[in-house]
């Protein structure tokens, strides 16, 4: 039986549910203090093993952005992704201010996935293109990917 679990996700849940997947993995105490800094976090059961998590990070009025939304392959294809992004939602509604930015960066292929939440792809009529670099401390300069 699934079940939706609010403020849970460990960091063994976390580092387990991204290798399953083939994922960038992290230091365990970089996962620790990310998840301490994390606005909101949810994890689908399916008795005592997750299937899927997902997490929040942001200000948690104004900016919101969805991260690590990740189901396990073995239960890919049953609606999990949903229930996460639902829960999700369901925190954003109450703390939210009107007019609140909520995004998120997708894994190639699931852009469709997004999309049926209301997410639209950019660049977009008066947006500009989604960016990212990723920082390598102790070196001099950032890289793209």
């Amino acid at each position: 039986m699934l079940r939706i679990v609010e403020q849970a996700l460990t960091p063994e849940i976390y580092c387990a549910i991204r290798d399953k997947v083939g994922f960038q993995p992290y230091a365990p105490m970089d996962v620790v203090a990310a998840l301490e800094k994390t606005l909101y976090t949810v994890v689908i059961m399916d008795g005592d093993e997750p299937a899927g998590i997902a997490r929040i990070v942001g200000d948690g009025r104004i900016v919101f952005f969805i991260k690590d939304v990740v189901v396990d392959p073995a239960y890919q294809g049953r609606g999990i992704g949903r229930l996460l992004v639902d829960a999700i939602f369901r925190y954003i509604d109450t703390a939210a201010c009107d007019n609140a930015y909520v995004g998120l960066m997708a894994t190639p292929g699931t852009e469709g996935f997004y999309e049926q939440f209301g997410f639209i792809r950019r660049p977009a009529p008066g947006l500009g293109h989604g960016m990212v670099c990723f920082v390598h401390p102790g070196r001099s300069s950032h890289t793209a990917l």
